[in-house]
C-alpha cells in the first residue's frame, strides 16, 4: 500500500499522457523490459515463514501485475490510492460493503446506472439499507434527500444515459456537512476529462471496461482514494471478496490506458461532430450532450470537464 502511493507521487510532475504510459512501474532493473509483465502465478515463492518477497504469496490478495494498473489509475485520477476489481459492478459493492452498515442511507441519482440501482434496491436494501433518489444535478434536491443517518452520496456525471451533471465541489461541500461520502462514477468523463477528487469527491469509481480499457475486450473496474482508511476497507474486501481482475485483465486494462487520452479527444471531436449533425435535424426531437449551450448542465460541466465528452443521448 505504501509504495503504491510513492509510486503515484513521484509522477505527479508528468502531464496526462506521460503518467498513462508510465506511472506505477519502472523499466525491470535485469531486463530493462518498459511494459508491465504478465505474472500468471496464483502463488509466489516465500522466504521462510512470513518472509514473503515484495509482499506477494497468493494472486487474490496481490500480483505485480495488479499492482501498476492499481497505482497508474490513482496517478491518473491524481489520488494516493488505487484498487482494481473484476469489474465496475465489483467496484461498487465494494464501496457499498466498505462505507454501509444496516440501518444506514444513501442518495443516489433518480437516473442512476442500471446495475448500480438494481444493486442498490434489489439486494442492499435486503440488509437494512435505505436509499433516496435524487436529481443531482439540482444541488437542493441532493440536500433534501439527505437525512441524519445517511453515509454516502452517490453520483454520476455525466449520469448514464441521459447525461445529467453534477456539481462535483458543490455536492462534496454538502456530503462532507452532513459527515457522509461524496462517490463519484466518472466512467462516462474518465480521469482525462474530469478528476473528482481534485474537486472535493472522497472516492472516483470506473468501470474500467469502458473508456479506460478503451478496446472493448476487457471487463474491470477501479477505486481511487486519498483516504488511508477508506482504501485499507477497500483492501479488505477486495482481498475477502475476490473479486479481483487477472493479471492478463490488467495487462489488457495498462495496454489500453496508454492511449487514453488521445482516444478522449477523438471520441469528443466526434460526438461534437454527430451534434452538430443531428441538432436541428427533423427527424431528431431532442440530443442531450453536455457540450450544447441549451444543455441544463452546461457551465457546470465546462467548469468541471476538460471537454463534454463521448456519449450523446437522441430522443
Amino acid at each position: 500500500m505504501s509504495e503504491q502511493r510513492s509510486k503515484a507521487e513521484r509522477i505527479n510532475w508528468a502531464g496526462f499522457s506521460t503518467k498513462a504510459v508510465h506511472a506505477g512501474y519502472e523499466p525491470d532493473p535485469q531486463t530493462g523490459a518498459v511494459n508491465v509483465p504478465i505474472y500468471a502465478s496464483s502463488t509466489f515463492a516465500q522466504d521462510g515463514v512470513g518472509g514473503m518477497r515484495d509482499g506477494f504469496e497468493y494472486a487474490r490478495t496481490g500480483n505485480p501485475t495488479r499492482r501498476p494498473l492499481e497505482a497508474n489509475v490513482a496517478a491518473l485520477e491524481s489520488g494516493t490510492f488505487g484498487r482494481a476489481f473484476g469489474s465496475g459492478m465489483a467496484a461498487t459493492d465494494c464501496v457499498l460493503r466498505a462505507a454501509l452498515r444496516p440501518g444506514d442511507h444513501l442518495v443516489i441519482p433518480n437516473d442512476a446506472y442500471g446495475g448500480t440501482f438494481r444493486l442498490i434496491d434489489k439486494v442492499f436494501t435486503q440488509w437494512g439499507i435505505e436509499y433516496t433518489p435524487a436529481a443531482i444535478s439540482d444541488v437542493d434536491e441532493v440536500r433534501a434527500a439527505i437525512r441524519p443517518n445517511t453515509k454516502l452520496v452517490w453520483i454520476e456525471t455525466p449520469t448514464n444515459p441521459l447525461l445529467n451533471v453534477g456539481d462535483i465541489e458543490s455536492l462534496a461541500d454538502i456530503a462532507h456537512g452532513a459527515n457522509a461520502k461524496l462517490v463519484v462514477d466518472n466512467t462516462f468523463a474518465s480521469p482525462y476529462l474530469q478528476q473528482p477528487l481534485q474537486l472535493g469527491a472522497d472516492i472516483a469509481l470506473h468501470s474500467t471496461t469502458k473508456y479506460i480499457g478503451g478496446h472493448s475486450d476487457v471487463v474491470g473496474g477501479a477505486l481511487v482514494t486519498n483516504d488511508e482508511e477508506l482504501d485499507t476497507a477497500f483492501a479488505f474486501l477486495q482481498n475477502g471478496a475476490g473479486a479481483v481482475p487477472g493479471p492478463f485483465d490488467a495487462f489488457l486494462t495498462l495496454r489500453g490506458i496508454k492511449t487514453l487520452a488521445v482516444r478522449m479527444e477523438r471520441h469528443c471531436d466526434n460526438a461534437e461532430q454527430i451534434v452538430d449533425l443531428l441538432d436541428g435535424h427533423s427527424a431528431v426531437s431532442q440530443v442531450i450532450y453536455p457540450g450544447l449551450p441549451s444543455h441544463p448542465g452546461h457551465a457546470v460541466a465546462a467548469r468541471q470537464m476538460r471537454r463534454f465528452g463521448g456519449m450523446i443521448s437522441v430522443r
